[in-house]
């Protein structure tokens, strides 16, 4: 039972670190996407 609760604590360990590393690369399909000629709704 606790090799389960430390796998799930490393999940979200590991699932939080991903999301913030990737948010700083800049890899969002939006960011990806933009362009000099578009325009995006405000």
């Amino acid at each position: 039972m606790k090799t389960m609760f430390v796998a799930f604590l490393a999940i979200a360990v590991i699932s939080v670190g991903a999301n913030l590393v990737l948010k700083q690369a800049g890899f969002s399909s939006q960011e990806r996407t933009l362009g000099a000629n578009v325009q995006l709704d405000n």
